[in-house]
């Protein structure tokens, strides 16, 4: 069984859509039309176009593609951000919230109507971002699921506590986890598929397989094809196979 992947979005609509062209061009190559395709979170912040991606993602699931898309940590803060007034994201450090340069919400409000003044006023920005982003674009971020199993393969946004059941895991875990995580080698039994931690280029971990490579930084938006623990990156050029390092 074959499954695509995409990763880390971060606003960026043009990259999204160029990735699924690829994945379009290698499904007709290989015969594999029905493999589904998973995209694995952080849809918004950051990038120039954060709603057209929600909006192309939602519109796209609705219609009956066969896309999955799974919750990151940069849409939880979105949604809480509007949602949840008084709550505060354990996954943050201390002195930053969803309007801090380092985070990207700004570009997001920005891009969905949010006046510049306002952002510097997180209630006046509330308000305005709850009138603003259409209540079926925070639905469809809410809906999304945390993760997802195929079998050979367990995809989510950040990792996993090492040790843990599955069925045990934490949602600040899933969207949140870096070093218990990336440090451990040890086998999880499906391949674990994953972004967050944002490299150069997509790696094969043999464990794992990151998939954010930078797009929230000017790096390309990875799209990968996985049938058991082979992978290949796609390129313009066609299939290149990730060998586990």
């Amino acid at each position: 069984m074959q499954v695509y992947a995409i990763g880390d979005i971060h606003g960026q609509l043009d990259l999204l859509q160029g990735a699924h062209d690829l994945i379009a061009r290698d499904r007709a190559a290989y015969g594999c039309a029905d493999a589904e395709i998973i995209h694995v979170g952080d849809l918004v912040d950051r990038g120039p176009d954060s709603p057209g991606v929600v909006r192309y993602l939602r519109e796209g699931v609705a219609r009956g593609e066969n896309w999955q898309v799974l919750m990151g940590n940069h849409d939880r803060l979105l949604l809480n951000f509007i949602r949840k007034p008084d709550w505060r994201d354990p996954g943050l450090r201390a002195g930053l919230d969803y309007l801090h340069p380092l985070i990207g919400g700004r570009a997001t409000l920005q891009n969905y109507g949010v006046d510049a003044a306002a952002l510097e006023d997180i209630t006046l920005a509330r308000a305005q971002a709850t009138a603003l982003v259409p209540q079926d674009d925070l639905a469809f971020i809410a809906a999304r699921p945390r993760m997802i199993g195929t079998g050979a393969h367990l995809f989510v946004h950040a990792g996993l506590r090492p040790g843990v059941p599955l069925d045990r895991q934490t949602e600040d875990d899933i969207l949140w986890i870096r070093d218990p995580f990336l440090l451990d080698s040890r086998d999880h039994g499906p391949l674990v598929v994953h972004g967050h931690t944002a490299l150069p280029q997509a790696c094969h971990y043999r464990n794992r397989l990151n998939i954010d490579s930078s797009a929230a930084y000017g790096g390309p938006l990875s799209a990968v094809v996985l049938e058991g623990r082979r992978v290949w990156l796609l390129t313009p050029q066609g299939r290149v196979e990730l060998s586990p390092l």
